[in-house]
């Protein structure tokens, strides 16, 4: 396939996205090169057929809030970890998707000092956080590129996927974090923060788990 179409130069509107089949490999890294890292946009690739989203502003907000409830449950835990944000993550020639935040935990002190990520030497994170998303592409793309635990917020619930041999399954408890009821718990301390603030939410939070 050849694209005819400057896509930088396309406007979607926030909240929806265009889809694109019959996508190469080459062409969809040709495209992230184009659009470069300072956009909105956000892109999924999954054998052949391509998305390029553009959340609405609202929806980043419970994204760095689940971020950050990650990142203090870790560390009141004493457990390490590295944010890589929305990295894209590629499984060449099947699949590329830049969620909105992985991290690696198990694997935190080996990806420690790595600046390029590239999953031919290197594990997959060890969790993505996707939020509001309704595209089926999302999941098969990380079903390719076998992320172990994959959460998605959406509608005030959260939704956690597993990894096996035989794809992802829905489940209901965490096995990054086995103890915490987080399919309760991540609603309740979002709408927490939206009634006392993040930083009051977040402080009670630590308290609790001290």
């Amino acid at each position: 396939m050849t694209l005819t179409i400057s896509l930088p130069r396309i406007h979607i509107a926030p909240g929806s996205y265009l889809t694109i089949p019959d996508v190469s490999w080459e062409d969809f890294t040709t495209l992230l090169a184009e659009l470069g890292e300072k956009r909105h946009s956000r892109l999924v690739y999954y054998q052949g057929l391509l998305e390029i989203m553009s959340p609405l502003a609202l929806h980043e907000k419970p994204n760095r809030l689940i971020t950050d409830i990650v990142k203090t449950i870790l560390e009141c835990q004493g457990r390490d970890w590295e944010d890589y944000g929305s990295t894209t993550l590629k499984r060449p020639p099947l699949a590329g998707i830049e969620p909105d935040t992985c991290f690696y935990i198990q694997n935190a002190a080996l990806m420690r000092p790595t600046r390029n990520l590239d999953l031919s030497k290197f594990p997959p994170p060890d969790l993505a956080i996707e939020c509001d998303l309704t595209s089926k592409t999302v999941i098969q793309a990380y079903e390719a590129i076998q992320v172990p635990e994959v959460w998605i917020y959406a509608d005030n619930c959260l939704t956690i996927y597993l990894y096996s041999e035989h794809g992802y399954q829905d489940s209901q408890q965490s096995q990054i974090f086995p103890d915490f009821p987080l399919k309760i718990l991540i609603p309740q301390l979002i709408a927490k923060a939206d009634h006392i603030g993040t930083r009051q939410m977040l402080a009670e939070l630590k308290a609790q788990l001290q």
